[in-house]
């Protein structure tokens, strides 16, 4: 067969398995187009560096700057006026002309295609595990991933900018990630740590001691606060109970609902009753925890262990 040939009967058949993966996809639930690069803004990137021609992953490109529409994610065609392109990468390859570098943005450890989309295309169909590429990389706090929505990415950018304010990273070296999955809520940590600081420069202790620092507080909110209420977490497997949800949505809950028994009983109940005393009344009813873990298996975003 001439690779001209070839190659459109490759691109047929390139094109009829991203309608099947389209449909499994609508029938989950999930995304099935690659992340527009114009989304990389709400990570907040602090700055960007040209790293030159090196070969880069293939499986690790995961969006565009402006041709997201035009392929699934994993990079199959889904339009017919793409094919002539893609033919045409394909039958050089075939006929063993070297190709270009396609060029790319690199955003924490995933690219998104500048230029060269079909020969990604074609490089991903053909199995192929490096590309060469043309980088510029841009420095984020909070890296995008694959699977990533919109509001992913939001609230990822919401983390680089809490992550920035609170200089977390110094303060407490390799502290667990706080992620939600809702956005708005870092700035209600940020109102914790202002609390914090306010009461610790009013401890009888610190009489004639200057001011408590930013990062005294940022480190006593995340030691003290947070890291203890994510202690009673595991130690009273209570994320079993709330799935699709992670350690930071307990924590503002629980410590709301800490305010709320302190209110009632008149004084603090402590970070452990809290947690005890919310999750046994605030815990969905096991049919909606099992619903709510089928969902989340057929989107792939749960392990059957879990």
């Amino acid at each position: 067969m001439r690779p001209h040939d070839q190659a459109r009967h490759e691109v047929e058949r390139a094109r009829h398995l991203s309608d099947l993966r389209g449909l499994l996809a609508r029938l989950r639930r999930t995304p099935t187009e690659l992340l527009p690069f114009d989304w990389v803004r709400h990570l907040c990137p602090e700055s960007e560096r040209a790293l030159g021609v090196q070969p880069i992953e293939v499986d690790a490109i995961i969006g565009s700057v402006d041709r997201y529409r035009e392929f699934d994610r994993h990079y199959l065609p889904k339009e017919r006026h793409l094919d002539e392109r893609w033919i045409g990468v394909r039958a050089a390859q075939l006929e063993g002309r070297e190709l270009p570098p396609i060029q790319v943005y690199r955003v924490g450890d995933k690219y998104f295609v500048k230029d060269g989309n079909h020969r990604v295309s074609v490089a991903r169909r053909q199995g192929q595990k490096y590309i060469d590429a043309d980088v510029i990389e841009l420095s984020v706090a909070v890296p995008p991933d694959e699977h990533d929505t919109l509001r992913d990415l939001i609230i990822k950018g919401e983390y680089a900018r809490f992550l920035r304010t609170t200089r977390l990273n110094e303060v407490v070296p390799h502290h667990r990630p706080i992620c939600f999955t809702t956005p708005g809520r870092y700035e209600k940590l940020l109102e914790h740590i202002r609390t914090r600081q306010y009461f610790l420069d009013r401890k009888p202790e610190r009489a004639g001691l200057g001011p408590v620092s930013w990062e005294e507080a940022v480190e006593s909110w995340y030691r003290r606060l947070y890291l203890r209420v994510v202690e009673n977490l595991e130690a009273h497997d209570v994320m079993h109970r709330f799935p699709g949800r992670t350690e930071a949505d307990l924590y503002l809950w629980i410590m709301d609902h800490r305010y709320f028994l302190a209110q009632k009983s008149g004084q603090d109940v402590g970070s452990e009753e809290a947690t005890t005393d919310f999750s046994a009344h605030h815990a969905p009813p096991v049919y909606r925890r099992v619903g709510q873990r089928m969902r989340l298996l057929l989107r792939g975003q749960l392990g059957p262990a879990t």
